[in-house]
């Protein structure tokens, strides 16, 4: 007799290599995949009742003592349950009080889908001022930085000519126009959007829609539709917005950041942005939790830690940590020995929900993502 531990990854295998049904290989499955949820000021009464309900169908339900005689009127729980006892619950709780029928409908939104397939995001910079000097280009060396990338492995080509790294400042739309039209103006005319998408890293109105003009279909928003303008223009191009998270501007985003719970104001973040870009009638939507912006490296961890999270909303995660100094802060290294630090950063994000790498070193990581695919796939 031999006895192993499966991974989740293998579970479906191992079961088709037993002779399960298929059917029966997907509730088998289910019951292998367990979510962990934390639920914030929860009705005592509540409580109790998920408490027992939970048990009743092999769940369980974390409670702080003196949840049963109702000490506080609202409490703080984690729910432990795999995927098939949260649909179970999911449906089980729209019948009952104090607050469950929303609950239920909570449960019900962390049934993920399948994750996308992942892509890579080259970066090239326009600009004599980001942070990496390796991603700067301009004019004709830009378009042959681009083609290199795309054959390197990059599917989206992300565009930008304004620096966002701590205590820059903005310029005027008339000069990020004047950095990149050359370039935007190239991939136009040599219909280089039909070997990759492309995106502009910009929240300027005029630019955006130039780009849009010349082929470009995905708006990369570090304000996250601050501006009522680029909902517009989005919407008016049906392009997809990346709706990033960033705790005030670049100017002063990492003077003593603060949060009471990073997962939860990132959260309640999107929400609201997702709702804003729906009335504009934004419908795709890409969402980054905004690493490095308006965060210490706490905040960066937990929220790689806790990425899977806010596949929550039903969109594609980005995750962008090329080369940033958050590295640095766990092994003292130059932005130039940064590159291991970051692959390891990706390749966390991507086990952990994250689908788009936004990167400057597009070939290492399309190896690297490759060897990552093969270990977790069913081959």
């Amino acid at each position: 007799m031999n006895l192993y531990k499966l991974s989740l990854h293998e579970v479906n295998k191992a079961f088709e290599k037993l002779g399960c049904d298929k059917p029966g290989t997907k509730i088998l499955a289910k019951k292998c995949d367990v979510h962990t949820i934390y639920i914030k000021n929860l009705h005592v009464g509540a409580a109790n009742i998920l408490k027992q309900d939970a048990l009743s169908i092999g769940a369980d339900l974390a409670v702080p003592m003196g949840v049963i005689v109702a000490r506080e009127p609202y409490v703080d729980a984690i729910l432990i349950a795999n995927s098939k006892q949260l649909e179970v619950l999911s449906v089980k709780e729209r019948a009952q009080p104090f607050g469950l029928k929303a609950i239920a409908k909570e449960l019900k939104s962390f049934l993920f889908t399948k994750q996308a397939p992942t892509k890579i995001m080259g970066i090239i910079n326009a600009n004599e001022d980001s942070f990496f000097k390796d991603s700067r280009f301009n004019g004709s060396n830009a378009v042959k930085r681009m083609e290199k990338l795309i054959h390197d492995g990059a599917q989206i080509i992300d565009l930008g000519a304004v620096s966002s790294r701590p205590g820059s400042v903005a310029v005027s739309a008339q000069e990020e126009l004047s950095r990149i039209k050359p370039i935007l103006d190239t991939i136009k005319i040599e219909k280089l959007y039909e070997k990759a998408t492309f995106s502009l890293d910009s929240y300027a109105p005029d630019v955006l829609k130039y780009a849009m003009d010349c082929g470009f279909s995905i708006i990369n928003d570090i304000t996250g539709l601050a501006n009522n303008e680029v909902a517009k223009v989005a919407a008016q191009y049906d392009a997809t917005v990346v709706i990033m998270h960033m705790q005030n501007d670049p100017r002063n985003m990492q003077d003593d950041p603060h949060y009471e719970d990073v997962i939860s104001e990132v959260h309640d973040f999107f929400q609201e942005r997702i709702e804003k870009a729906h009335s504009f009638g934004v419908k795709k939507i890409i969402l980054d939790v905004g690493i490095g912006f308006g965060k210490t490296l706490e905040h960066n961890l937990k929220l790689l830690k806790n990425h899977e999270h806010f596949r929550y909303f039903g969109y594609e995660l980005l995750i962008g940590a090329s080369r940033k100094s958050m590295i640095d802060k766990i092994v003292p290294s130059d932005i130039s020995e940064r590159l291991p630090g970051t692959l390891a950063i990706h390749l966390e994000a991507i086990k952990n929900g994250a689908s788009i790498v936004r990167c400057h070193d597009v070939k290492e990581h399309h190896q690297a993502i490759k060897v990552q695919e093969a270990i977790q796939s069913n081959l």
